[in-house]
């Protein structure tokens, strides 16, 4: 009899777990985007009326879709989805965590990590959402202003709230698509050094570092860097007053600062070409993940030829405005691509929270020097007449003079 394959042997965890009453839910992460327009796919039990079923919850960049189904049907839904359109799977269960990644130059890997007194899945329709970072179990966000001492979200600081955990959702799937997730050559997981650039008060740096300690990286660092002293005063103080360690800020620039190795980039919100310096500083860092989410974007605007047909629309400066933003995120995330790394563009927040809501991504992949992406890059620049740009400049890319 031939043995199971790694993903058989995956759909076997998943049932066995469902069938004890141990599952809690299942993610399913890395889409090919050449055939899919998902970004994940959550499943867990729920009990209805009609019996034990599977919820599916199929999240793109514009909007959830909800289905559910039953046991035997969710197997197959998930059997399909891990063999056509995603690469990884990850099982939580009350006793266990199975990954499945599904690596193209390599071998299947299955990994199976135990896990101690994990809570017991929730099964109701309608239970409370659990949230990555939860309130009461994180008293650092009550040094950061966002809880009040009986850990109640404050008012006025509900969206930040909502973003914090919307932004460990992004990464905790992210992580796991780079790789980030797999043991060592000993079987240890691996340490993980993680750069916030531009990090501000802290609230996502403290929320990453809370994560990544207590899902598989007890040794990882993260290092938030702010040029004003007076956010980086406060959010060491509160990072000690807790025992984090591991978890420091530093006063410097993003271009400038000696910030050492890194395994992910990260830099929120930094302004104009500082999102350039950022990626910069990642790309030749060797990080396996970049994830920036850029805003005002101003170098582009006064040197951007418009092209054919589009000089009567780009008079108009909110135009203008939003097509450079456009101009400006494509040749990044192409420039990404040629540098090695798998670029994904997509909404980090809902638009009423913030204006600022998109988000690139990218996982390192090859070796830099694609063709096919730096031909997309000058295509792009010829088309607008671009001859220097920050990010084409910083990672030595050539265009036409």
């Amino acid at each position: 009899m031939p043995a199971l394959s790694a993903r058989d042997r995956f759909i076997e965890y998943m049932r066995k777990a469902i069938d004890a009453k141990r599952l809690i839910k299942l993610t399913l992460g890395g889409p090919d985007s050449k055939k899919v327009d998902l970004q994940n796919v959550f499943v867990r039990p729920v009990k209805l009326q009609e019996g034990q079923r599977l919820q599916f919850v199929y999240r793109s960049a514009t909007q959830d879709v909800t289905k559910n189904v039953t046991v035997e049907e969710g197997l197959a839904r998930v059997n399909a989805l891990l063999e056509a359109d995603f690469r990884n799977g990850h099982l939580f269960a009350t006793d266990e965590n199975v990954t499945l990644e599904q690596r193209k130059t390599r071998s299947p890997l299955l990994k199976v990590e135990r896990v101690v007194s994990a809570r017991p899945p929730a099964t109701t329709h309608d239970r409370v959402k659990h949230r990555p970072i939860e309130p009461k179990q994180a008293p650092w966000l009550h040094g950061l202003g966002v809880t009040d001492a009986q850990g109640a979200v404050c008012k006025g600081m509900e969206a930040k709230f909502r973003q914090i955990n919307k932004f460990v959702e992004i990464l905790q799937s992210l992580v796991a698509d780079a790789g980030l997730a797999a043991p060592d050559a000993n079987g240890r997981a691996r340490a993980l050094r993680v750069v916030d650039m531009g990090c501000g008060k802290g609230y996502l740096t403290f929320a990453a570092y809370d994560w990544l300690r207590g899902h598989g990286w007890p040794a990882a660092e993260m290092l938030g860097l702010e040029t004003r002293p007076e956010l980086v005063e406060l959010t060491n103080r509160v990072a000690a007053s807790h025992g984090l360690t591991g978890l420091h800020f530093r006063q410097g620039t993003i271009a400038e600062a000696d910030v050492g190795p890194m395994d992910v980039l990260v830099a929120l919100h930094a302004c104009d070409t500082a999102t350039d310096d950022a990626i910069a500083r990642g790309v030749k860092a060797g990080a396996s993940l970049i994830v920036v989410a850029p805003c005002c974007h101003k170098e582009l605007r006064p040197k951007l030829k418009s092209p054919p047909g589009l000089a009567g629309a780009l008079k108009h400066g909110i135009l203008l405005e939003r097509y450079a933003e456009f101009v400006t995120d494509a040749l990044r995330a192409a420039l990404l691509e040629w540098a090695g790394y798998e670029a994904r563009v997509f909404e980090f927040v809902s638009p009423e929270h913030t204006a600022r809501n998109l988000m690139i991504a990218a996982i390192k992949k090859h070796p830099a020097g694609d063709a096919a992406a730096g031909k997309r890059v000058r295509e792009l620049a010829a088309l607008h007449g671009i001859k220097r740009q920050r990010l084409v400049e910083a990672l030595g890319f050539a265009l036409p003079g």
